[in-house]
């Protein structure tokens, strides 16, 4: 339950993330676009942060961050502690 909502977070980080790149693409240029996915979103987070008050993006950059934290917890307690060492999984 908890891998699940852990992810459903990480689906929420993915739509800030595309939010943020199509602002970056429209205000920043095709280059800081590109850097944008090739950093698999670092620079695109940065860049957010950075233009968020001058481009109305402080309650999307407010959300991603909670939801990256949010995603980071739940996938660690959902997973963390479900593996257990030198046992074999039980089918």
């Amino acid at each position: 339950m908890l891998g699940t909502v852990g992810m459903l977070a990480g689906l929420g980080c993915l739509i800030c993330f595309i939010i943020v790149l199509v602002k970056q693409f429209q205000n920043g240029g095709a280059v800081h676009g590109i850097i944008g996915i090739v950093t698999c979103g670092i620079w695109t987070f940065i860049w957010g942060w950075m233009n968020g008050g001058k481009l109305g993006l402080r309650s999307i950059m407010m959300a991603w961050t909670l939801l990256i934290v949010v995603s980071m917890v739940f996938n660690v307690l959902g997973g963390g502690f479900s593996y257990s060492i030198g046992t074999p999984p039980t089918p």
